[in-house]
């Protein structure tokens, strides 16, 4: 059984060979070809975020994982996956950074991110739910019902960036608009505010809140409307030529997995339902 209490945040440490010049590495090939020498594909996760990734008995797993995992095993025989742990807000410039070859998360495609990224082909929906107390279903059925409410999401989540265009929307609708966004490092601080009251709703992902309500029945509930556009979930990768070869491998092994029902398998066993996802494009993102 996953838990959802918070991990001690894990430093990024970078190794001898990462800080040498960037001329050295470019003269070796791209990514693709120095992963195939090494036998080993670096990544980076925050395993917080169950069920897509956490810690259960000192070992990092979860959806992403064992997706990753056969693709590998499709398209990189005999290369291994080699997972460091991270906060979340240490992701994406820890990429920039050269500090590993990937990002093996659950990250929300946004037009900013977009903008300087490269993402695989989407793995799983990223559409966003508002999480609440069960008792407070009854009363919080809608986004306007939103107004005056306390809401709580990651810091530099797409959830919060969803919840401030919301904010915005309520109030030219002439309602009070959000009371505040509250921003947390870890999810797991915000579920924890929310069952304690300190907190009204948590915007979050339809994908994690199914498993949580499961993991803790009769204390959460789901609002009924989704807030922002339909959004997907995908890994990340630095848009340069360098690990072009590598990003088409990995979401061709995605493609794969799609159609095959491998994916669908593995959303089964860590959500306990499917989702549609392209298999063929990576929808322009509208947020």
């Amino acid at each position: 059984m996953y838990t959802f209490l918070s991990r001690s945040i894990i430093p990024i440490v970078a190794s001898v060979a990462l800080l040498a010049p960037a001329c050295s590495w470019a003269q070796q090939g791209d990514l693709l070809a120095r992963i195939k020498d090494a036998k080993q594909l670096t990544v980076a996760t925050e395993a917080r975020y169950a069920p897509f990734e956490y810690v259960d008995a000192g070992k990092i797993v979860g959806y992403d994982i064992d997706l990753m995992n056969h693709v590998l095993g499709k398209a990189l025989p005999g290369v291994k996956l080699k997972v460091s742990d991270l906060p979340f807000q240490g992701l994406l410039p820890g990429l920039d950074a050269r500090r590993f070859d990937m990002i093996l998360a659950a990250v929300t495609v946004n037009k900013d991110r977009a903008d300087h990224f490269a993402f695989t082909l989407p793995v799983a929906d990223a559409t966003i739910g508002v999480l609440l107390r069960a008792n407070e279903a009854g009363s919080v059925k809608s986004t306007s019902d939103l107004n005056g409410k306390i809401a709580g999401a990651q810091i530099g989540s797409v959830q919060t960036q969803a919840l401030t265009a919301l904010d915005k929307t309520l109030k030219s609708s002439g309602g009070e608009g959000l009371k505040q966004i509250k921003q947390y490092v870890s999810y797991d601080e915000a579920y924890g505010d929310l069952a304690a009251g300190r907190i009204d709703v948590v915007a979050q992902s339809l994908a994690n809140i199914g498993p949580l309500m499961k993991s803790r029945p009769g204390v959460f509930a789901v609002m009924p409307q989704t807030i922002g556009p339909k959004s997907y979930f995908a890994w990340v990768m630095r848009k340069d030529s360098d690990s072009g070869a590598l990003l088409r491998v990995i979401s061709d092994g995605i493609a794969e997995a799609n159609r095959d029902g491998t994916m669908k398998k593995l959303q089964l066993k860590w959500f306990g339902t499917t989702m549609d996802v392209p298999a063929d494009a990576l929808p322009v993102p509208s947020m």
